[in-house]
């Protein structure tokens, strides 16, 4: 098994011969100009970027990150929500008052949208600035040589779209990811007594989710499964281990109740997303829907995670394996 990553990460880290700069007129930037979803499609996005100029010197801004940037230890301090961390803080970070201001007005975030879609019609900020567009389903590779020529030349490029994936470098710069998307304390803790509390009786925790309220209609109920259905899996997990005390932590966007799970040994969530997020990692195990909040618990506490597709289908432990954020949910 993995295991959750340690204060000691470094969360910064220079390129040999690729000196890191923070304004942003040097260098190469990509800034992020669409939002995409909810907490977790959007640390999805931001992760794979910051992977990928992880790995080349670039540097990335993500100013549509700012409604959850208070979530985390190193955005929270950041207004423009940069990767890698910044050597200063912004002028706007100093000013009391104003950066929280910023983000409940989302003022960066229009202001990025705004200036990606003009420059996309016009060039108004000049030939080495650059608008990439994207889809939201089909896979778009920033490993594909194709697709880094589109940046050749460009000094700052506004992306639109969910689906970029770099998961060779996410593999190679995981621990620095996870590092920067550590949640601050009052979270990290919440998330983790309620994993340690299950911990005391069982000798392994499956994390289960629950997905229910929007995966009624999406892709017109494909991914909605009864609890019942859920309770079926558990007891086949449960199989899986003979001998060992099986624990089980659900995190579900409804209401539970403990009789849903009659005879088996539960926990739940705080049903704070992140929370839940951080309480998933600590498991040893999680299954749920086809959902980025998935693959992020995986890739977070680097621990395996197998997605349901089919009602019919059973447990199986070498479906399980750690999520390096590569697939797009569909």
């Amino acid at each position: 098994m993995g295991s959750m990553p340690s204060d000691a990460e470094t969360l910064q880290s220079t390129i040999p011969g690729r000196p890191r700069v923070d304004r942003l007129g040097e260098g190469k930037v990509f800034i992020i100009a669409g939002r995409c979803g909810r907490l977790a499609n959007r640390m999805v996005l931001f992760a794979n970027f910051a992977a990928f100029v992880e790995e080349h010197g670039y540097r990335l801004v993500n100013p549509t990150f700012q409604s959850y940037a208070d979530l985390f230890e190193t955005t929270r301090r950041d207004i423009y929500c940069r990767y890698p961390v910044a050597d200063r803080r912004s002028l706007v970070d100093m000013v009391p008052g104003a950066a929280p201001l910023i983000r409940k007005a989302r003022l960066f975030a229009h202001a990025a949208r705004l200036a990606g879609k003009l420059n996309e019609r016009v060039p108004v900020f000049g030939s080495r600035t650059r608008t990439v567009r994207e889809g939201w389903v089909t896979h778009t590779s920033l490993e594909d040589p194709e697709v880094q020529a589109r940046f050749e030349g460009a000094n700052r490029i506004f992306v639109f779209g969910w689906a970029y994936r770099a998961p060779a470098c996410m593999r190679r710069h995981a621990g620095k990811i996870r590092a920067y998307f550590k949640p601050i304390d009052k979270h990290n803790q919440a998330g983790g007594r309620v994993v340690e509390h299950l911990r005391r009786r069982a000798g392994l925790v499956v994390g289960v989710h629950v997905r229910h309220g929007d995966y009624r209609v999406w892709r017109k109920g494909r991914y909605f499964f009864s609890v019942e259905r859920y309770v079926l899996w558990m007891r086949e997990m449960e199989r899986q281990f003979p001998g060992r005390k099986v624990s089980f932590l659900i995190c579900s966007d409804e209401a539970r109740n403990p009789q849903e799970f009659d005879g088996m040994d539960v926990g739940f969530g705080t049903g704070v997303p992140v929370e839940d997020i951080v309480a998933l990692a600590s498991c040893d195990y999680i299954f749920g829907p086809v959902s980025s909040f998935t693959q992020w618990a995986s890739f977070y506490g680097n621990k395996p995670l197998w997605h349901v597709r089919d009602l019919n289908e059973g447990i199986d432990p070498q479906k399980f394996c750690v999520s390096f954020l590569e697939e797009i949910p569909q």
